[in-house]
C-alpha cells in the first residue's frame, strides 16, 4: 500500500495537492516578474513553503473549518476557493479585488464566503483571533476547528503566547501551525528562540508540540490529521511546527544576500516540495511525465488568463475610497 493510501488519501487527492502546489508556484513566480516589470508594487513570497501550506488545508474541512492565514499563505486560501483570477486582481490592486477591493497589499487575505478570517499587517495578530473563532464555536455548539498559521518569527510575539495560554486552559479546538523558513526576515533562527524547536513552547501550555519536515507533503498532512482528530474530539490545541525554506528575499523590498548565502539557498532548492512529492507521485504511477507536462501548460495558462483579466480590471472609482473604512 502507498504511503498516501494509508494516510486515507486517494490517488485524486494527491494529484489534486500537486496541482494546487503547481498553481501556488505558477502565481508566485508570475507575481514576481510582473513586480520587477514595474506593474504590482509588492509581492511576499510563498514560494518554498507550498507544500507545507496545502498540506495543512488538505487537512481541513473548507465547508467546516475557518482559517486564519499569515501573509505568506497563498496555497492555503487557494485551496479554500480563492481563484488565480482572485489572487492577481489583489495583486494589481483592482475594485473586484474579493480581499479588499484593492485597499490592501497582497498578502492580506479574506473571505466570508471561504471562512478566509482577513488578516492584517501587524504580525502575529491572527493567532488571538482564532482562538476567538474557536471559543465562539464552543460557546455556539458547533462543531469546527480554528486554523491559524503563522512565521517563527512570529511566535515570539506576545499575541502568540497569549493565545497559546487561553487556548491550553480551555481546551480549545485550535491549529496553531509555525511555517519555520528559518528566518525573520534578516534574523536567523538561532537568534529568535532559546529552545530547539518552536513546537517545544507548546509544554508550557498544556498541550503537544510536533515538529515535522515542511518539505514532506504527506508528513504535513499526517501531522495536521492528528491535530484535527484533537480538536474535533475535544482534545484541544496542537501546534505543528513545519520546518521549510523560502527560496525567494523576504518581499519583493528586500535583498536577502546580505543575511544568506548563495549556495545556502541553492541547497535549500535541491529539497524543494515541489520537486519532492512530483518525484513520489511518479515513482507510486499516481502521474505520469506526460501528465505532469500537461498539467503544468493547464496552470500556465490558466495564469496567463487570470493575469491578462486584472491587468485589464478597472480600479475602484475615487468615491469608493472610504467605503467600508467609516460607517455609512
Amino acid at each position: 500500500m502507498s504511503r498516501h493510501s494509508e494516510l486515507g488519501l486517494a490517488d485524486d487527492d494527491v494529484r489534486n495537492m500537486f496541482r494546487y502546489m503547481l498553481l501556488a508556484r505558477a502565481l508566485d513566480e508570475r507575481m514576481w516578474l510582473l513586480n520587477r516589470a514595474g506593474k504590482i508594487p509588492f509581492v511576499v513570497s510563498c514560494k518554498g513553503q507550498e507544500g507545507a501550506q496545502i498540506a495543512a488545508a488538505f487537512a481541513l474541512d473548507a465547508k467546516r473549518d475557518y482559517v486564519l492565514p499569515y501573509y505568506r499563505d497563498l496555497g492555503i486560501v487557494l485551496v479554500f476557493g480563492q481563484t488565480a483570477t482572485d489572487v492577481m486582481l489583489s495583486g494589481f490592486a483592482k475594485w473586484e479585488d474579493p480581499n479588499s477591493g484593492g485597499r490592501q497589499m497582497p498578502g492580506h487575505f479574506g473571505s466570508r464566503e471561504h471562512r478566509i478570517v482577513t488578516g492584517s499587517s501587524p504580525v502575529s495578530t491572527q493567532i488571538p483571533h482564532a482562538v476567538g473563532v474557536a471559543l465562539a464555536a464552543r460557546m455556539r455548539g458547533e462543531r469546527l476547528v480554528a486554523y491559524t498559521s503563522f512565521g517563527e518569527g512570529s511566535s515570539n510575539q506576545g499575541d502568540f503566547h497569549e493565545a497559546c495560554n487561553f487556548a491550553g486552559v480551555h481546551r480549545l479546538p485550535v491549529v496553531f501551525f509555525c511555517e519555520n523558513n528559518k528566518y525573520a526576515i534578516s534574523v536567523p533562527l538561532k537568534k529568535q528562540i532559546g529552545c530547539e524547536r518552536v513546537a517545544d513552547r507548546a509544554a508550557g501550555y498544556g498541550f503537544p508540540g510536533v515538529t515535522v519536515d515542511g518539505n514532506d507533503v504527506l508528513g504535513v498532512y499526517a501531522a495536521m490529521k492528528e491535530a484535527v482528530e484533537r480538536a474535533l474530539g475535544g482534545e484541544g490545541p496542537t501546534l505543528v511546527e513545519a520546518l521549510t525554506y523560502r527560496l525567494n528575499p523576504h518581499s519583493s523590498d528586500d535583498d536577502d544576500r546580505v543575511y544568506r548565502t548563495r549556495e545556502e539557498v541553492e541547497d535549500a532548492k535541491s529539497r524543494d516540495a515541489l520537486i519532492v512529492f512530483e518525484q513520489y507521485l511518479l515513482t507510486e504511477g499516481v502521474l505520469s511525465a506526460e501528465a505532469v507536462g500537461e498539467l503544468r501548460k493547464e496552470i500556465a495558462q490558466l495564469v496567463d488568463e487570470a493575469t491578462a483579466y486584472a491587468e485589464k480590471a478597472p480600479y475602484a472609482p475615487p468615491e469608493e475610497a472610504l467605503k467600508y473604512v467609516y460607517a455609512e
